[in-house]
């Protein structure tokens, strides 16, 4: 997918990456795929089959404008909409039309937050190196569990990718 800055290509789109889990029974590197993308009141943006990928969990997931790092305000957002994920990208591409489904990864946790680490992300989803490396100067050992998280996240996208591939 080409980043969401840069518009979007021709053709079925899959929302595809990472999330935050708002509940704590969706421990890092959990696959999911999404049975229905709600905005942040709750409001159905996208719904429909969820991609069978190996060991995929079927979820509600929540687009939200910002990242949802607090765990009182991830279990609010939880409340709110039903979801049990949250990410950037999924709201965007159901408003194009033309999403065909969601396939996503939790690397971060209530309990394992992204913390300083989340100040590392901009709006186009590319990482501020200076955010990231004031994140582990100043709060070493949160950077490096969220780091954790999101490297177990991305090693479970490679078999689901491989799943996609293989879809008609």
């Amino acid at each position: 997918m080409a980043r969401l800055g840069g518009g979007l290509p021709e053709g079925p789109l899959v929302s595809f990456g990472l999330a935050g889990a708002l509940a704590g029974d969706l421990p890092a590197g959990t696959v999911v795929a999404a049975r229905r993308v709600v905005d942040e009141e709750g409001g159905t943006l996208w719904e429909g089959e969820p991609f069978p990928v190996p060991g995929g969990r079927a979820v509600v997931v929540c687009a939200a404008s910002r990242i949802v790092d607090a765990p009182a305000e991830r279990a609010a957002l939880a409340a709110r909409t039903g979801a049990e994920v949250v990410d950037l990208e999924s709201g965007r591409l159901a408003a194009s039309g033309r999403l065909a489904g969601v396939v996503r990864v939790v690397s971060d946790t209530p309990a394992a937050p992204l913390g300083r680490l989340a100040g590392a992300v901009t709006p186009n989803g590319e990482t501020d190196v200076l955010a990231a490396a004031r994140a582990f100067l100043l709060a070493p050992r949160g950077a490096v569990r969220a780091a954790r998280g999101a490297r177990r996240a991305v090693r479970a996208l490679e078999p689901a990718a491989r799943a996609l591939a293989r879809e008609p």
